[in-house]
């Protein structure tokens, strides 16, 4: 199960109470909301509160009907991939069904499982999730949001070509909303997707999105609109300030991880989230405002996402400025838990313990200790610096890789 480190396991040596942690950038007006779509064994209807939402599109935003199951897995031989050949002008500007047809065959429709507790944990069932992907190269890598595979317990892939296959999760970034996941050894990869330059956007220049909204049998839905800002400060669910893509073109529940593509067929972002119900302060009806997160932002993190993630095995919250004037606590990452068994746990590290440095470099973020465990390797050993009881301690840590 992918949880990014949430378990909650106490240690019992100590008994810690949390500090009041807050944090800064909170909207009263917007809501981010998880709209990955669920279904189980019970029938469930999502009241969603009136106000504008921003929400994650995983999959459905209230109740919707059951669709058909896949088709049955097909066995298929690995196959390189050439890419269709198409005219364009001197800016190497493509139709808009040109660049359709260029970046389809690279677009996927990902499928998740999950147990979701229920009743306060009393019970748990299975749900699915829905959302798109794309494929990046030829060994079957997949760039899609993070929402979409979180705490998923199997993937399918559902190929523009209508084959399926499974696939895994390799690493992710819950902070920016990114995940990797891989098709199975052998599947044949019917396209791979060119990757733009999100720098170069202006407003007002085309863009079409692409993806699977509400069901798979709206797989490779194209809305059309244009880019109406860039550099858009907005607030994921996990509580960080990313800087996004901003469109009109419509985005809807399932379509979250398809490419946001231009006009030479390029993808230049991953959709990821829009402002989706209406009534702002004066009830205001809000349509046309989609997000994607920039393919730059992406491309810095290929690397490191496609190695396998590496676990501490810790729960954290993050001690801000203003948390630690008030708590007395320093600026850094409050340890929670500490899983049984873990690395963390073999090297020392306890319950109510603050993480200040990783490998001898400040840490003060979960996303700035992500970025410093991406440039390690399973195996490696690293100092981990922490604050207990009013004094610096180093503990060794040995990483290694999150089971898959």
């Amino acid at each position: 199960m992918y949880n990014n480190e949430n378990n909650n396991e106490n240690n019992n040596s100590r008994q810690y109470t949390n500090p009041n942690f807050t944090f800064v950038g909170e909207d009263n007006h917007h809501n981010i909301e998880r709209v990955k779509r669920r279904k189980g064994t019970a029938k469930w209807v999502t009241a969603v509160a009136s106000g504008v939402v921003v929400a994650l599109l995983g999959g459905f935003c209230g109740s919707y009907m059951t669709y058909k199951k896949m088709a049955t897995n097909k066995v298929v031989e690995s196959a390189s991939y050439a890419p269709p050949e198409f005219a364009s002008s001197d800016d190497g500007a493509l139709t808009i069904s040109e660049a359709f047809e260029k970046v389809k065959p690279a677009v996927v429709t990902i499928s998740t499982k999950s147990i979701q507790e229920v009743y306060g944990g009393l019970y748990s069932q299975q749900v699915e999730g829905l959302g798109s992907g794309f494929i990046i190269n030829e060994e079957g890598y997949i760039l899609t949001n993070y929402h979409v595979i979180a705490n998923s317990t199997d993937v399918t892939v559902l190929l523009s070509d209508g084959n399926q296959a499974s696939a895994k999760v390799v690493n992710y970034d819950e902070g920016m909303d990114i995940a990797m996941i891989k098709l199975a050894e052998g599947t044949e990869i019917p396209g791979v997707a060119e990757l733009g330059d999100s720098d170069a956007l202006y407003p007002g220049e085309d863009v079409l999105a692409i993806g699977t909204p509400l069901s798979k049998e709206f797989a490779q839905t194209l809305t059309k609109g244009v880019i109406s800002a860039v550099n858009r400060n907005v607030q994921s669910e996990s509580g960080n300030t990313i800087s996004v893509i901003q469109t009109d073109a419509a985005i809807n529940a399932g379509n979250s991880g398809g490419p946001l593509v231009n006009t030479k067929g390029q993808v230049i972002g991953i959709n990821s989230m829009k402002i989706g119900s209406s009534g702002s302060s004066d009830n205001a009806s809000v349509e046309g405002m989609g997000f994607a997160i920039p393919i730059n932002t992406a491309k810095e993190r290929i690397d490191s996402l496609s190695k396998p993630i590496l676990t501490l095995g810790i729960s954290i919250q993050q001690i801000d400025s203003n948390t630690a004037l008030k708590t007395g606590y320093p600026e850094g990452l409050f340890v929670k838990s500490v899983n049984q068994g873990s690395p963390a746990e073999k090297a020392g590290m306890k319950q109510g313990d603050v993480i200040i440095k990783f490998d001898g470099k400040r840490v003060k973020t979960a996303e700035e200790l992500s970025q410093l465990k991406s440039e390690k390797n399973s195996g490696d050993t690293v100092t981990v610096t922490v604050e207990r009881n009013n004094q610096e301690v180093d503990l060794q840590l040995t990483l290694q890789a999150e089971n898959n």
